[in-house]
């Protein structure tokens, strides 16, 4: 039986403190038509720990166009891995000529990442998040200086949801750090991005994305030439700023 939207709030705090494997098991023992959105390394490690709750889970992944070759290697190795179905979803291709045409290649180093993202992301995630029930992300709260900090385990996503049609959220890792990202990748030997091993933490597109510093944050390779408090490509921006409001 699916969640109830009215039973969220209660769950969320229900569960704020329990594992990440008790809160994937919540999620997919209530939704059949669930699907894990995969990008990195937070989330290869909630496709295992699924893969140890549920046979063929369903995972799905952002295409975009533009992704280093480091990270399409990855998207084989899991699909080699794991036992699950596995869909890659692509931007609308006129849409994407049309950026190119009119903007060039590389617009969003002068007029910031949010109209390429939104073509070669966030409808594509759109797309595919009308066709379920609820989904599960490896957001983080210490991911992002000021604005993943209030990340519910579950929530109900106001970005892509709506009244007539609730969508839940799974957010399993929101209250690991990327320590505890790494160790279970270390324990559990699930692979991971070479990038990762180039000084890149948190990686997005190739042209986006750079390697940082020691003691700089993750999130300071990512659309580097912005200000730091913009750092969503708008996947999630939506819901996190309704759980500051």
């Amino acid at each position: 039986m699916a969640i109830r939207r009215e039973d969220v709030t209660r769950l969320a705090a229900e569960y704020s403190t329990r594992s990440p494997q008790e809160i994937l098991k919540l999620a997919l023992d209530n939704f059949d038509n669930i699907a894990i959105s995969f990008s990195g390394a937070e989330d290869v490690v909630l496709i295992d720990m699924a893969s140890k709750i549920k046979k063929n889970v369903h995972v799905f992944s952002l295409d975009t166009g533009r992704l280093h070759p480091e990270t399409y290697k990855l998207m084989e190795q899991v699909r080699e891995r794991y036992p699950m179905r596995f869909e890659v979803m692509f931007p609308d291709a006129a849409a994407v000529e049309k950026l190119v045409r009119e903007k060039g290649l590389n617009s969003f180093y002068k007029d910031g990442h949010n109209e390429c993202c939104g073509i070669r992301k966030v409808i594509p995630l759109r797309r595919k998040l009308s066709t379920l029930d609820a989904w599960v992300t490896g957001q983080r709260k210490d991911q992002s200086p000021g604005t993943r900090t209030t990340i519910d385990v579950v929530e109900n996503d106001k970005a892509f949801g709506s009244a007539e049609r609730t969508l839940t959220k799974f957010n399993p890792l929101a209250n690991w750090t990327s320590v505890q990202v790494w160790r279970y990748i270390r324990e559990h030997s699930v692979p991971y991005n070479e990038l990762h091993m180039k000084g890149f933490v948190s990686i997005g597109c190739e042209p986006c994305t750079r390697a940082v510093l020691p003691n700089q944050h993750e999130r300071e390779g990512r659309w580097w030439w912005e200000e730091a408090t913009l750092k969503e490509c708008g996947l999630h921006v939506a819901n996190l700023k309704a759980a500051e409001g």
